[in-house]
């Protein structure tokens, strides 16, 4: 479905997605495909010296990714938004459900993961640029605390929304997507496991849906035996 990596991107060049591997990208990856829509990628992040910082720059300040540039040369950030574009330009994919009341609960529980989930991965990976102190046991203790309240968020959440028979309602949609990649690359599945099994379960499942899984193993690949 995705060609492979180049660094520039021209309005009428079709979609282009800016990220990495094992990083939020693959959401975007699965909404793209589930539309039925090409793109290219573009290897590009903060942290990696030799991908396309300078790119990502122009496009996005905060160098967040995913980063994508749609057909028309419009750039889009933020996995929620991106999706949300997809489930509108393509409605017959059911990205955002088949009702009114379905799509009202899947932007409830986009903006959840996005404000509650989400936001929790960089204060861990950054602790220090949530304190003036210089110690590394206070950047410890903010890693401790952040993950404690992530896993916290990701209970409320389970309850909040059980899947129906998916979460975002008959078919797999936006909300799975989002749900799936962030609680697997947030390091939140075996606190889940212990303490909400059967939305684990539920992750399982939609983990093992063909385009997932694709896109899964593209971004982790399994381990060498």
């Amino acid at each position: 479905m995705s060609s492979p990596a180049a660094s520039g991107a021209e309005a009428g060049d079709g979609y282009v997605l800016y990220g990495t591997k094992g990083s939020g990208s693959a959401i975007v990856e699965i909404g793209l495909r589930w539309c039925g829509q090409d793109y290219r990628k573009v290897h590009a992040s903060s942290w990696e010296g030799g991908s396309e910082q300078e790119a990502l720059r122009v496009l996005n300040p905060l160098m967040q990714i995913p980063t994508l540039r749609t057909p028309e040369g419009e750039v889009l950030t933020e996995s929620g938004a991106i999706l949300l574009h997809l489930g509108l330009r393509f409605p017959d994919a059911q990205l955002l459900g088949d009702s009114s009341q379905q799509r009202d609960q899947i932007l409830r529980g986009l903006v959840y993961i996005a404000a509650n989930c989400y936001s929790c991965i960089s204060v861990i990976d950054y602790p220090a640029r949530y304190t003036t102190s210089a110690d590394k046991a206070d950047h410890d203790a903010i890693i401790d605390g952040t993950k404690a309240r992530l896993h916290k968020h990701w209970e409320i959440f389970a309850d909040m929304f059980p899947g129906q028979p998916w979460l975002s309602g008959a078919t797999p949609g936006a909300l799975d997507a989002m749900a799936v990649i962030v609680s697997k690359w947030s390091g939140s599945r075996k606190h889940l496991e212990q303490h909400r099994p059967g939305f684990f379960a539920l992750l399982q499942r939609i983990e093992a849906l063909p385009v997932v899984a694709q896109v899964c193993a593209l971004h982790w690949p399994p381990k060498p035996a």
